[in-house]
């Protein structure tokens, strides 16, 4: 396989050299490094692909700020899309479980979950550490 010559390329211009027993050891360790972090990745695109629009960000931001409940039309005001763009946004973002939404007679409310705000607390330390 062209992936392994290369490995095996690198690993002889590394090392010096490279023996069977040590390329086959090799590839068992990145094989269980990709073992290890293979079962989260999907979990975790799916999370980052639902912050990774700004409308849904900023309706994430806005419920984590407002620390409650808003209804889902108080934010046709603070968002510059349509009523339909903002209810795909909050199903998408209910769908990656960064928000729970319940029925008040005829309105619905939103507000964050705990995956939100650590995913928001974790983004502020990121930005304060670049300072």
């Amino acid at each position: 396989m062209a992936t392994h010559d290369r490995l095996r390329r690198y690993m002889e211009d590394d090392l010096g050299s490279c023996q069977d027993d040590e390329f086959e050891q090799r590839v068992e360790q990145l094989e269980a490094l990709d073992a290890a972090v293979g079962d989260s990745i999907d979990t975790d695109v799916e999370i980052l692909s639902a912050l990774a629009n700004e409308t849904r960000y900023k309706i994430v931001r806005l419920l984590e700020a407002a620390e409650g409940e808003l209804c889902v039309c108080e934010f046709a005001p603070l968002l510059d899309v349509s009523d339909g763009a903002i209810s795909h946004a909050l199903s998408k973002l209910t769908d990656a479980g960064l928000v729970t939404r319940r029925k008040e007679g005829k309105w619905r409310k939103y507000r964050t979950t705990r995956r939100a705000t650590a995913l928001l607390i974790a983004l502020d330390g990121a930005r304060e550490s670049d300072r």
